[in-house]
């Protein structure tokens, strides 16, 4: 049931466009979940519930938070969550999830939407993470084009793959967190506290 549910979204997203996890990536993330015993996940950014939906399957015991501020996209991932069962353990927020303030702590965050907020959603949500927890950033090589700056023409695209890069300089130096980066599908950079033995 779920494989097919699965497929189908996966149509839909090449179809309509629709941004979703590339499958290399949402295996490479399903069995870090796994393996790091995750229960609890805050996603920025839920596009069509593809990566809720894959994340939440990995364990019965999972329980997801995703936020989306597309209203049409958060109706399809509605419909696509009441077709797996999942309503109980996936909980949808219809927000800019800049503007919104959320109390509880989860054992992983993985950002995947506005790409040239990502140091924003990171320093805001940060906080919600659990001492010994992780926050994954996708599209760090954003098809290629952050190690090729230069050959970038559309200029808005260039200044978002700036502020991507920014980014990713930003884990690089940041004091309070260490981070590995993984040339898996769109590119993953895996984030935790300096200090914390969690690999």
């Amino acid at each position: 049931m779920y494989n097919d549910v699965i497929k189908e979204m996966e149509k839909y997203a090449e179809e309509k466009n629709v941004p979703i996890m590339q499958k290399k990536s949402m295996n490479f993330l399903c069995k870090f979940i796994e393996k790091n015993n995750i229960k609890s996940v805050l996603e920025i950014g839920t596009a069509i519930g593809y990566s809720a939906i894959n994340m939440a399957l990995v364990n019965d015991d999972i329980s997801v938070v995703s936020i989306e501020r597309d209203q049409e996209k958060y109706i399809e991932a509605i419909k696509n969550i009441k077709k797996c069962n999942l309503e109980k353990r996936i909980t949808l927020i219809l927000s800019d999830a800049l503007n919104i303030e959320l109390n509880n702590k989860y054992d992983l965050i993985f950002i995947d939407a506005a790409k040239g907020q990502y140091t924003n959603f990171f320093n805001k949500y940060k906080d919600n993470l659990v001492d010994d927890g992780f926050i994954v950033s996708d599209n760090i090589d954003f098809h290629g084009y952050v190690e090729n700056v230069d050959k970038i023409e559309n200029r808005n695209l260039r200044q978002l793959v700036s502020k991507l890069r920014k980014y990713i300089d930003f884990l690089k130096d940041n004091e309070e967190y260490n981070t590995k980066f993984y040339k898996v599908g769109d590119g993953l950079a895996i984030t935790y506290k300096k200090g914390v033995l969690n690999e």
